[in-house]
C-alpha cells in the first residue's frame, strides 16, 4: 500500500570521485602549504518521489467533512455510524457547524423516516452532548436546529419532544443522582449544564411566530438546583454556581416577568449554605462571589449609564465573568475554582 512516497534503493551520485591508490598526489612544496585546502562535497541523494502521490494528511486530520461525504450517508451501513461520525467531527471543529448542518439535516431527512430511528437520533445526540464536557453547548444548536428543520413527526413525538422526554427520564432521578457516588454525580451534573444550554438556546416557535423559551425547562432547571443545594456536597456546589452562572440572568428576568421571587430564594439558600454547610473554604468563596455577581445584576451594564472601565474596586463581576476552560482531561473549571489563576499564570509565562 502506497504511503505517498514511491519506495526504491537509495542511489548516490558522487560529485567527485575518490582518487585511486594508483592516482599520483602532487608533490606539494613549503611554499604551497598556505594554498586553499579541497573541498569535500557530499553525495546527493537521488529521490524517488512520485508527483503523481495521493496527497499526503497527517494521521487524526479531516478534511472538509461536506467535501468528503458529499454523497452523504451511502458510505455508511448504518444511521449510528453516520449520526457519531458527525457529532466527533463538530466536537473536534466546532466552526464547521454553520457550513455542514444543511446537509446534514437534509441527509437525515432521506435517512431518519420511523420512529425507532428518531429516538436513535435523539439517544445519540443526548449522550454525545453529555458524555463531552465541551459539546453541551455545540449539541444544544444541533438539537434547536433539528427541531426546526427534521420534517418526520411520527405519533410519538416530534425530535423535541422526544429530546425532552429523554431529559426527563435523567430529571426524574436528580434527588438520587445528587447523593449517589462521584460518577453517578458526575454524570448528573454533566446533564444539569446541557440543560441550562437548552433552555438558553432551544427556541419554540408560537403560533404568532413569536420565538420563546421552553417553560418547562425553566421549572426544570429551578427543581435542579434544589437538588445540588440539598446535597451540599462541593462538586454538587460548584455545578450550580456553573449553571447560575450560564443561566441565571435569563431565569431571574423570566421569573420577574412572571412575577416570582424564584432568585431571591435561590440566593438566600447560598447564603444559609455557606453559613452552614460543611462544603470547602474555596467552594464558600465561588458561592460568595456569586452572589455578588447577581448584585451587580450579573454583571450587566445599562446602556444609559456612563462608560467605566472594569476593575475589581468598581466591578464585583470582574473575577467572575469569564469563560470556563477545560484541562487537559476535559475538567472544566472557572476563573472562580481554585489554583485556577496559578493555572493562567503558567500558561501566559509559557507563551
Amino acid at each position: 500500500m502506497s504511503d505517498g512516497f514511491d519506495r526504491a534503493p537509495e542511489q548516490t551520485k558522487p560529485l567527485r570521485a575518490p582518487p585511486s591508490s594508483q592516482d599520483k598526489i602532487p608533490q606539494q612544496n613549503s611554499e604551497s602549504a598556505m594554498a586553499k585546502p579541497q573541498v569535500v562535497v557530499a553525495p546527493v541523494l537521488m529521490s524517488k518521489l512520485s508527483v503523481n502521490a495521493p496527497e499526503f494528511y497527517p494521521s487524526g486530520y479531516s478534511s472538509n467533512y461536506t467535501e468528503s461525504y458529499e454523497d452523504g450517508c451511502e458510505d455508511y451501513p448504518t444511521l449510528s455510524e453516520y449520526v457519531q461520525d458527525f457529532l466527533n467531527h463538530l466536537t473536534e471543529q466546532p466552526g464547521s457547524f454553520e457550513t455542514e448542518i444543511e446537509q446534514f439535516a437534509e441527509t437525515l431527512n432521506g435517512w431518519v423516516t420511523t420512529d425507532d430511528a428518531l429516538q436513535e437520533l435523539v439517544e445519540l445526540i443526548y449522550q454525545q452532548a453529555t458524555s463531552i464536557p465541551n459539546f453541551s453547548y455545540m449539541g444544544a444548536r444541533l438539537c434547536n436546529y433539528l427541531s426546526h428543520h427534521l420534517t418526520i413527526s411520527p405519533q410519538s413525538g416530534n425530535f423535541r419532544q422526544l429530546l425532552l422526554q429523554r431529559c426527563r427520564t435523567e430529571y426524574e432521578v436528580k434527588d438520587q443522582a445528587a447523593k449517589g457516588d462521584e460518577v453517578t454525580r458526575k454524570r448528573f451534573h454533566a446533564f444539569v449544564l446541557f440543560l441550562g444550554e437548552l433552555y438558553l438556546n432551544l427556541e419554540i416557535k408560537g403560533t404568532n411566530g413569536q420565538v420563546t423559551r421552553a417553560d418547562i425547562l425553566q421549572v426544570g432547571l429551578r427543581e435542579l438546583l434544589n437538588a445540588l443545594f440539598s446535597n451540599p456536597m462541593d462538586d454538587n456546589l460548584i455545578c450550580a454556581v456553573k449553571l447560575l452562572k450560564l443561566t441565571g440572568s435569563v431565569l431571574e428576568d423570566a421569573w420577574k416577568e412572571k412575577g416570582k421571587m424564584d432568585m431571591e430564594e435561590i440566593i438566600q439558600r447560598i447564603e444559609n449554605v455557606v453559613l452552614d454547610a460543611n462544603c470547602s473554604r474555596d467552594v464558600k468563596q465561588m458561592l460568595l462571589k456569586l452572589v455578588e455577581l447577581r448584585s451587580s445584576n450579573w454583571g450587566r451594564v445599562h446602556a444609559t449609564s456612563t462608560y467605566r472601565e472594569a476593575t475589581p474596586e468598581n466591578d464585583p463581576n470582574y473575577f467572575m465573568n469569564e469563560p470556563t476552560f477545560y484541562t487537559s482531561d476535559g475538567v472544566p473549571f472557572t476563573a472562580a475554582d481554585p489554583d485556577t489563576w496559578m493555572i493562567l499564570m503558567m500558561r501566559w509565562t509559557q507563551r
